[in-house]
């Protein structure tokens, strides 16, 4: 079990984690928190149904890890080159990302608080591990923040295909990068353990 997730009977997957690694693991969810932000005002509205129908930014976002976690919802690779076609598919993207954009938001910052509260429940044993247990409904939570941690580690690290994680492999170990990139590929494989559990 240690280093990756293994299934639990009933559903669910559990893995065996040090205080180091939960503790990486919950200061990156929480630096993702503070950059999806608190959502629409900030706090809760008093009227739900005005929060149900609040719009969100038309505009992508600036930062490169939020505009990889939030992209447009058209264009991109193999997107027309004529001019008019192009402004057409950032006016849907616009209007897409008007309506979407505050429940992809909340849906991952659901998932980001999830990780740190199942995290906070741990208490290392002597040895400086503990066992983390994951209903079937947490292991979603977790497999999809996982995936958000790694995107955001990519997007810093200029991650654009596979190509590029190969390259990673052969860093010094005196490059700056080099810490994030273990996490980027530590991450990685604890993901993909944890996709393998919820497999049916």
């Amino acid at each position: 079990m240690p280093g990756h997730f293994e299934p639990v009977s009933g559903g669910g997957a559990a893995v065996a984690l040090d205080d180091v690694e939960i503790s990486i693991i919950r200061s990156l969810a929480v630096q993702l928190l503070e950059l999806i932000g608190p959502g629409p005002g900030g706090e809760v509205s008093d009227d739900p149904l005005a929060e149900l129908f609040a719009e969100g930014p038309s505009e992508p976002p600036a930062d490169p890890v939020l505009h990889r976690l939030f992209p447009d919802a058209y264009g991109g690779p193999g997107a027309p080159e004529d001019q008019a076609a192009q402004a057409e598919l950032q006016e849907h993207s616009s209007e897409f990302r008007r309506f979407t954009e505050n429940d992809l938001r909340a849906g991952k910052r659901d998932d980001a608080l999830a990780v740190v509260r199942s995290l906070d429940t741990l208490d290392p044993a002597g040895d400086g591990g503990a066992v983390l247990q994951l209903t079937p409904d947490e292991s979603v939570r977790w497999m999809r923040a996982l995936n958000d941690l790694r995107l955001a580690i990519g997007t810093r690290l200029d991650i654009t295909d596979e190509e590029d994680t190969d390259l990673l492999y052969r860093l010094p170990d005196e490059d700056p990068r080099k810490p994030m990139v273990m996490a980027y590929l530590w991450l990685g494989g604890l993901q993909e353990t944890l996709v393998e559990t919820l497999l049916p």
